[in-house]
C-alpha cells in the first residue's frame, strides 16, 4: 500500500507493477488530492497558461488507486491504515510518500485565531488547488507580490508575469535561488525577471501583511523598513516542509524528515519511505530527481533485486523561464551594475540548469565562460581531478555530458583542457 499520490509514490506503483511477476502484487495507493496525479515541477507552466491541467496528469496508476482519500492514522500493531472517510485499508508493506507542505512565515497578519486557512488574497503555490485559484484571481494588471526567490517564487513570478499581472518578487537572501545559482548566474536570472517586467528585491525582509479595513482581506505587505508594497495577489513561496505528522503519531523515527535506511525502511521493518518526507544519511532532497531514483530503488528492492541499496542521489536543478506572448508585458530594464551580466531579450526564453557546488573552495579550479550576445552563461567547478559542480544558463548544449561526469564521480582526463568542459561536446 501507497500512501501518497505524487510523483513519488505513482512512480513506485509503476515500477512495481512493471517488474512484480503477475499476480504477486496487490497494490493499493490513496491520494489526499481529488484530482489525478499530476507533474507538481510543471504546475507553472499550468498558472502561466501554457498547459491545461490534463496535460501534466501522470500516466495512470497500475492497480487500485483511491482519489480524494486521506489517511488520518496508522495501526502498526494490526499493520491497517484508517482514513478520514471512515475506511480502513490492510496492508503488508506500507510505503509513506506524503510529500511536503508550504513553509508559511510566521507574518503578522497572516493568521488569526477565530480563522482557519490563508486571508482573502493570500496563497500557497504547491498544488494543484493553489495553482487554479491562483489562476482564477490573477488578471492583466493584478498586483502581485511573490515572497521567496527560491525556484519556486521564481517560477510562480515568471508565470504571473505572462498571464500580464504587475509582480514583484521579494527575497530575503542576497541573491535569487542561492541553492542552486552563483551570484553572476542569479544576476542573469535577474535581468530575464526585470526583461519581463518583474520587480526584483533582495536582501528585503518581510515583516507582515496589511489587511483592508473591514478586514476581510490583505491589501498589501509591509517590509522591515517599513515600506509597503499594494498586493492584490500574495504568493507564498517560502519553500516547503517534509510532511511528518502521519508518521510521527504512528511512533516512527522523525527528525526533520522520516528517517530511512539505505533500504529505505522506517524504524518499522514493514513500513518504507520514499520522497520529499525522507530524511536519509541526515539529508533532506527535495527534489523530483531523488523521488525518481528512490522509488526507482524501492521497486527493484521490493521485487527483482533484494540487494538494491540507496547511497544518496546527486540531482541536477533545471528550469525553463518560458517567453512572454509578445506585448504581454513592457520591457522592464535591468539594474545598472558594474558587473552585470548582458540583459536577455524578453522574447528569448531562458534555460537554467545547475548542480553540486557552485561556490569554489579555496584552492579549486574555476572554469567561467559569459557570451554577451546570446545572453548566456556557464561556469564548472574542478577540485582536485573531480567535477564537483555548475551552471548552465541560455545554453545547455553541455548539461548532458557535465552532468554525467558530476554525477558518476569520475576522474576527469588529465590531457582535457578545463576549457573544453564547456564546449558543446563537453571535451569529450
Amino acid at each position: 500500500m501507497v500512501i501518497g499520490g505524487g510523483t513519488a509514490g505513482v512512480r513506485l506503483a509503476q515500477r512495481l507493477a512493471a517488474t512484480a511477476p503477475a499476480g504477486t502484487v496487490n497494490l493499493t495507493l490513496l491520494g489526499e488530492e481529488p484530482h489525478a496525479p499530476y507533474n507538481r515541477v510543471l504546475l507553472a507552466e499550468v498558472l502561466a497558461g501554457r498547459y491545461g491541467p490534463e496535460v501534466i496528469a501522470l500516466p495512470p496508476v497500475p492497480g487500485g488507486e483511491r482519489r480524494g482519500v486521506r489517511a488520518v492514522r496508522i495501526d502498526r500493531a494490526d499493520r491497517l491504515v484508517r482514513c478520514a472517510d471512515g475506511g480502513v485499508v490492510p496492508y503488508d508493506r506500507l510505503i509513506l510518500a506524503t510529500g511536503s507542505n508550504p513553509v508559511l512565515p510566521p507574518l503578522r497578519g497572516l493568521r488569526r485565531p477565530d480563522h482557519d486557512g490563508l486571508p482573502e488574497g493570500v496563497h500557497a503555490f504547491r498544488t494543484m488547488d493553489d495553482c487554479l485559484a491562483l489562476s482564477a484571481a490573477v488578471r492583466p494588471g493584478t498586483r502581485a507580490v511573490v515572497i521567496g526567490g527560491g525556484l519556486l517564487g521564481v517560477s510562480a513570478a515568471r508565470a504571473l508575469a505572462e498571464r500580464g499581472a504587475q509582480v514583484v518578487l521579494a527575497q530575503q537572501g542576497q541573491h535569487l535561488m542561492e541553492r542552486q545559482l552563483d551570484r553572476a548566474g542569479s544576476r542573469l536570472l535577474r535581468n530575464q525577471l526585470e526583461a519581463w517586467g518583474v520587480e526584483v528585491h533582495t536582501e528585503c525582509r518581510v515583516r507582515g501583511l496589511v489587511r483592508t479595513a473591514d478586514d476581510t482581506r490583505v491589501a498589501a505587505v509591509e517590509l522591515a523598513d517599513g515600506f509597503r508594497l499594494d498586493a492584490e495577489l500574495t504568493v507564498l513561496a517560502c519553500g516547503v516542509r517534509p510532511r511528518t505528522g502521519l508518521a510521527r503519531a504512528a511512533g516512527l523515527d522523525v527528525r526533520r524528515g522520516v528517517v530511512v535506511d539505505d533500504e529505505l525502511r522506517t524504524s518499522d521493518p514493514s513500513i518504507h519511505a520514499i520522497g520529499d518526507c525522507v530524511e536519509h544519511d541526515e539529508r533532506l532532497y527535495g527534489l523530483a530527481g531523488a523521488a525518481l531514483e528512490q522509488a526507482d530503488v524501492l521497486a527493484r528492492l521490493l521485487t527483482v533485486d533484494p540487494s538494491a541499496r540507496y547511497t544518496g542521489t546527486r540531482s541536477l536543478t533545471r528550469l525553463t523561464l518560458g517567453a512572454l506572448a509578445p506585448g504581454a508585458r513592457p520591457d522592464g530594464p535591468s539594474e545598472a551594475s558594474p558587473d552585470a551580466l548582458p540583459e536577455v531579450a524578453p522574447e528569448v526564453p531562458l534555460d537554467v540548469a545547475a548542480f553540486g557546488e557552485t561556490t569554489p573552495l579555496p584552492g579549486d579550479d574555476t572554469v567561467q565562460l559569459t557570451d554577451a550576445t546570446r545572453g548566456t552563461y556557464r561556469k564548472v567547478v574542478v577540485r582536485g581531478d573531480r567535477l564537483v559542480g555548475g551552471v548552465l544558463l541560455g545554453d545547455l548544449a553541455t548539461v548532458g555530458t557535465l552532468a554525467r561526469a558530476w554525477e558518476d564521480d569520475v576522474p576527469l582526463p588529465p590531457t582535457t583542457p578545463l576549457l573544453h568542459l564547456l564546449t558543446p561536446d563537453g571535451g569529450s
